[in-house]
């Protein structure tokens, strides 16, 4: 199944790489943890349904994935799994984040060049 990244996942992960960054951590260290997030994202390419049913909208079609702190929300489709942000997982899921228009989607499946990502 195709995995999709919306703008607000990809938005997502150049501010886990800023935070990491402004904080002390090396830009190395942030880039390696914005890819693994990414590689874990794509993983979703193949049993899509591993992640668990994220309990705050409690839809079966809306799960996550935890990595490291990190929870990465996504959208079960028909013909897609849709990456519709990324977070600390201290962190409840917002409803704001999960109102996305259709044109905010960005195809990724192994991006090697991320906008805002890699760009520093």
């Amino acid at each position: 199944m195709k995995v999709v990244w919306t703008e607000q996942a990809f938005e997502r992960l150049k501010e886990i790489k800023d935070y990491i960054m402004a904080y002390g951590g090396s830009s190395l260290n942030a880039n390696r943890l914005v890819k693994k997030l990414i590689e874990r994202g794509d993983s979703l390419s193949v049993f899509h349904q591993r992640g668990r049913i994220v309990d705050e909208p409690g839809q079966e079609d809306i799960r996550e994935l935890v990595e490291k702190n990190y929870r990465i929300v996504y959208q079960i489709r028909l013909s897609k799994v849709e990456i519709l942000t990324v977070f600390e997982a201290h962190r409840l899921l917002r409803n704001d984040e999960l109102d996305l228009p259709e044109q905010e989607h960005m195809a990724s499946g192994g991006v090697n060049y991320i906008p805002g990502i890699d760009d520093q």
